[in-house]
């Protein structure tokens, strides 16, 4: 294989734009040994590649797995602890909310005598708060189009921390396993 033709393949391997085929063809070329030198620094990451190809993590897989569903239990406790810690607490307001209001002299008055009136009033004021509803929804739209816009984007990002919070996982039991 020619020098030229190589590094149009090694800007076609670092652009992700290689076909298998024409990675099999850069890892041969660097294994044959006939490198000139100014491609040396790439017949290491080539031989390095090779080498992580082809060995065998024993027990790694295992290793990655109870580490996964370990974490996944533990955010489902968190949230389950939360959730019970909340719903206790909007539990004990309610019942000493009735105790209170139940133990007063003076219960609940209507601010209305006739039915009639109350109703109107309650129409006028529910009118009223939903034309200002609706002036702040208007001033929102932009914010709702480019929300819209971004959506595809948030997916991506999402997508992209994930994979590197999984990367640092990885990274925290490579470490464990070279200190065992």
């Amino acid at each position: 294989m020619e020098l030229t033709e190589v590094k149009i393949l090694l800007q076609k391997f670092f652009d992700a734009q290689t076909s298998e085929e024409e990675e099999k063809q850069l890892a041969d070329f660097f294994r044959a040994g006939q490198v000139p030198e100014e491609l040396k620094v790439y017949q290491q990451f080539f031989d390095a590649t090779e080498e992580l190809s082809t060995t065998k993590f024993y027990g790694f897989e295992e290793e990655v797995m109870s580490h996964i569903l370990e974490s996944e239990h533990r955010e489902k406790s968190k949230y389950r602890w939360m959730w019970q810690t909340v719903t206790s607490a909007a539990a004990i307001l309610i019942i000493a909310l009735l105790v209170v209001n139940y133990n007063q002299e003076k219960r609940w008055q209507d601010t209305y005598d006739d039915p009639e009136i109350a109703y109107q009033e309650a129409t006028k004021a529910l009118q009223y708060m939903a034309g200002k509803y609706q002036k702040g929804m208007v001033k929102l739209q932009p914010m709702a189009k480019l929300e819209k816009a971004s959506a595809p984007l948030q997916t991506g990002l999402g997508l992209v921390n994930k994979g590197f919070e999984e990367m640092n996982e990885l990274k925290k039991l490579n470490q464990k396993s070279k200190k065992e």
